[in-house]
């Protein structure tokens, strides 16, 4: 019997996210100025199209196109094709703060979706009380 539903799943899985892009967010900041340091970044946009284009389908007749599953994670990368020192550092101090105000906001709302859930579950629990 499962406890939960799949959008308590599907919330665990968007934090893990939000804190791994929060991880490599703060080593970017943090070695601003550190030469030959290459950005991370966090590809889940390159994953979510790699795993939507082999999604397994189910095939009721013959003539449908036959779709493969390959799960995959997010995974940190690199940015090595930019350069924004002389010291070969490739992180844009713009684009990190930018992409860390808009990782709280995902974060946050996440969270709140989250506590929302509870809520209606205690609210279930008490009695509707």
């Amino acid at each position: 019997m499962k406890l939960f539903s799949n959008i308590f799943t599907s919330l665990e899985q968007g934090l893990q996210y939000s804190t791994m892009k929060q991880n490599a967010i703060s080593d970017n900041i943090a070695n601003v100025d550190t030469p030959n340091y290459k950005a991370k970044s966090v590809s889940f946009q390159d994953t979510l199209q790699k795993a939507t284009k082999e999604l397994d389908g189910l095939r009721t007749d013959p003539r449908h196109f036959e779709i493969k599953a390959k799960t995959q994670n997010p995974f940190i990368q690199a940015r090595s094709n930019y350069l924004y020192n002389n010291n070969g550092n490739s992180v844009d101090m713009d684009k990190e703060m930018t992409d860390l105000a808009k990782n709280q906001i995902y974060y946050n709302a996440l969270v709140e979706r989250l506590n929302g859930k509870f809520s209606s579950l205690q609210s279930v629990i008490k009695g509707g009380q």
